[in-house]
């Protein structure tokens, strides 16, 4: 097996934030040109680096690929020598029939390597050093906007921005995003997730303390549904009280919106006030 191959396109994927599959052979049944422990790393291309076997395998493994690259689930498949083709769930194994005339059975697994997820932070507060924390260790690469912060004080984040000035050009548009400024610009700390018109924006803050600050965003000027679209508060029920209770809430919830999965608010922070 060519463990350069592989392994020196999987680094460079990853260094690329490029999405891929590792493919590992678990069973080969005679005839079959690979063995067990042979690797690829596979793209939703369809760009296969290494060795799984030979054509008849591959418009199954490229296709599984391509699913467990979707939703981020690992996979088992089988792919043997049936005369109709097809696919079949058996257990946890995904059987695909095989047409080739070749014959041989092959067993593999599919492991998909997602790039880290981006999730723009708003604030140096305590719940937001607590996420700055907890979030890269979950797959995601935040970008952190702290008025006024240095880039040496923060160093989980990947990057650091001290003002919202051209912010929409540096973040792009949508994504995640959570504003934690708890009581220090919460407005302009809004006012700057709200610029980048993010998928989905939680604001730290009791309920009380977010239908105000909305309607001081709606009197400024602000698109009154974006504006209604902030996730107040933020986070899952819990029962959270710390800084980092509340953070582990907050990012129950971005986990779930990365999902897929979006509740439109919760009362994890409904005690907090700032």
């Amino acid at each position: 097996m060519n463990h350069d191959l592989w392994m020196t396109e999987a680094r460079r994927l990853r260094e690329r934030g490029e999405a891929f599959a590792l493919v590992t052979v678990l069973k080969a049944v005679a005839p079959t040109s690979s063995k067990p422990g042979d690797k690829a790393v596979v793209t939703a291309e369809g760009r296969i680096h290494g060795w799984i076997g030979g054509g008849c395998a591959q418009p199954a493994v490229i296709k599984t690929v391509r699913r467990a690259l979707r939703d981020g689930q690992p996979r088992q498949i089988r792919i043997t020598p049936k005369a109709d083709g097809g696919e079949v769930q058996l257990e946890d194994v995904l059987e695909f029939g095989m047409a080739c005339h070749s014959g041989g059975t092959l067993e593999l697994f599919i492991d998909p390597v997602l790039p880290a997820t981006p999730l723009m932070l708003v604030g140096d507060s305590p719940v937001a050093r607590a996420l700055l924390d907890l979030a890269p260790r979950i797959g995601f690469a935040v970008t952190l906007l702290a008025f006024g912060a240095r880039a040496d004080d923060f160093p989980q984040a990947q990057t650091v921005l001290a003002s919202a000035e051209g912010l929409a050009e540096r973040w792009g548009q949508g994504g995640l995003v959570v504003v934690a400024t708890q009581g220090r610009l919460d407005v302009q700390g809004l006012e700057a997730a709200l610029s980048v018109l993010p998928a989905h924006c939680w604001f730290v803050a009791s309920e009380r303390k977010a239908n105000v600050l909305r309607q001081q965003l709606i009197e400024s000027g602000q698109d009154a549904a974006r504006v209604a679209s902030i996730i107040a508060p933020a986070g899952e029920r819990i029962g959270a009280q710390t800084a980092e209770e509340i953070a582990l809430a907050v990012l129950a919830s971005v986990v779930a919106a990365r999902r897929g999965r979006v509740a439109v608010s919760a009362a994890a922070t409904d005690t907090v006030e700032a």
